[in-house]
């Protein structure tokens, strides 16, 4: 079987004098070829789903609009429930699907079909009328599922377009582009639906539900042409990965693709550094994501305004842009391993902090803190898990991390949870969160950052 290498940027140990000049600004932020800027465009595309559908807008409106004929207590199971539903379908199906675009060069046109799916569901979205909790429910998942199962081909394509010492840097710059993207609707999408009469919407009393809602639901549109419009530049500039393996005459691609799913699941033990990485990433994003969910409605508990809530969502997403980028910077001077395990102390000392917040000028500084690690130490845990795995299956191995992401977002919530019920305070919850980033960071600490290509060059043949 043929195995790829990453491309080199010299030749017979001659560095190219081009290399001796002074790097431009695209080349210092990760984005000087037109592929790499195509395919970082498309984290400008879904953080627009992300932030206003799963974090801002939508779950507001389903409580206030679609779930409001049931109790505020049912209304959050039944939305739950819907987002647990399309982690689990993700989970299970990401492995799978990831293998057989391996197998076959169909990670583009994978990508393309949960990116429809997820922009129809979105768009849908705003015919969701009051009291149709059920079909906001439903749209809720399928977005989710088709989001969800978009990143799984969109991360596999990076170990393809970059090179080994570009990988950090084109992973943040797609978080930081996420960031600005995303952050940016959300603006717009927030001033129309405060300031309706600015936009031309229906504004005043005496207004029909429908046209009281308009402005949401019009908000969910935009989202839906946002994410399909800023996804065309991947499709066009972005190659699809050419198949390391020729299949067997006469197996079908589904049954060679469980197969080999199969063996890896078996066989972990031979890449592991990545099942290393797999483990440590479950647990600190774990962490992370219990952070990210719990901040609002901790926020709540302690007397935070929504409007200095939803105001705090918009500084993450601002402060991650230039922190993002610094985050790449940083992993070429001390490596990608070491700017993660930074990025952990600093969400420690924001667990430590978050027991003592009272006032809004301290969750203010909350927000600021996590906006300066979350984006990059993602996007380092992104490429540096690429740089651990073989190229020739970077959908297989990217179904596993899929996998890893989703149900790093099991525990942590459920021990949030539990600590707030013995307790009686979600304080005592917070500073519980530390425990998940000093285990991953020390499960982190045993893992080799070595490419796994360079690993297998320098390793001496086998004799048979």
């Amino acid at each position: 079987m043929r195995r790829a290498r990453f491309p080199s940027a010299s030749v017979h140990g001659v560095t190219p004098a081009a290399d001796h000049r002074r790097p431009s600004l695209l080349e210092r932020l990760g984005l000087q070829r037109p592929e790499l800027r195509a395919w970082a465009m498309y984290d400008w595309a879904n953080s627009a789903m992300v932030v206003v559908i799963v974090t801002a807008v939508f779950p507001i409106y389903f409580a206030s609009v679609a779930a409001r004929d049931l109790a505020p207590a049912v209304a959050t199971a039944r939305f739950a429930t819907a987002t647990t539903i399309a982690l689990v379908l993700v989970a299970v199906l990401a492995p799978v699907l990831g293998t057989i675009a391996d197998v076959l060069p169909l990670k583009k046109r994978l990508l393309a079909a949960f990116l429809a799916i997820g922009v129809a569901a979105v768009a849908a979205m705003g015919t969701v009328g009051p009291g149709e909790w059920l079909l906001a429910a439903f749209l809720f998942a399928v977005a989710n599922v088709g989001a969800n199962g978009s990143f799984v081909f969109y991360d596999s394509l990076l170990p393809h377009i970059a090179k080994e010492d570009e990988l950090d840097r084109v992973s943040a710059a797609g978080y930081a582009l996420g960031y600005l993207g995303g952050g940016l609707l959300l603006a717009l999408n927030l001033a129309w639906i405060q300031k309706p009469e600015w936009f031309g919407f229906p504004h005043g009393p005496g207004l029909s539900a429908r046209d009281a809602t308009l402005p949401a639901r019009a908000a969910f549109l935009s989202v839906a042409a946002w994410w399909a419009v800023f996804s065309i530049p991947l499709f066009r500039r972005v190659r699809e990965p050419a198949v390391f393996e020729a299949r067997p005459k006469g197996t079908s691609a589904i049954r060679l693709s469980l197969r080999r799913l199969a063996g890896t699941a078996r066989a972990i033990r031979e890449y592991p550094n990545a099942a290393r990485m797999l483990l440590a990433f479950l647990v600190y994003n774990d962490g992370i994501g219990t952070i990210i969910r719990m901040a609002a409605i901790y926020g709540t508990e302690i007397g935070i305004g929504r409007g200095a809530l939803i105001a705090a969502i918009l500084l993450v997403q601002f402060i991650g842009i230039p922190f993002a980028f610094a985050f790449g910077a940083l992993a070429r001077r001390i490596g990608a391993k070491q700017a993660i395990l930074l990025g952990l102390a600093v969400y420690a000392g924001i667990a430590i902090f978050g027991y003592f917040v009272r006032t809004t000028a301290h969750f203010f500084a909350l927000a600021i803190a996590v906006g300066a690690v979350q984006g990059g130490t993602q996007a380092l845990s992104r490429s540096l898990f690429a740089r651990l795995i073989p190229r020739d299956r970077t959908g297989e191995f990217f179904g596993f991390f899929a996998v890893t992401e989703k149900f790093a977002g099991i525990l942590g919530p459920a021990v949030f949870a539990a600590t707030v019920a013995i307790t009686g305070s979600s304080r005592g919850a917070v500073l519980g969160v530390i425990a998940f980033f000093v285990i991953g960071a020390a499960l982190l600490w045993k893992v080799d950052p070595t490419p796994y290509e360079s690993r297998v060059a320098a390793s001496p043949p086998i004799l048979h």
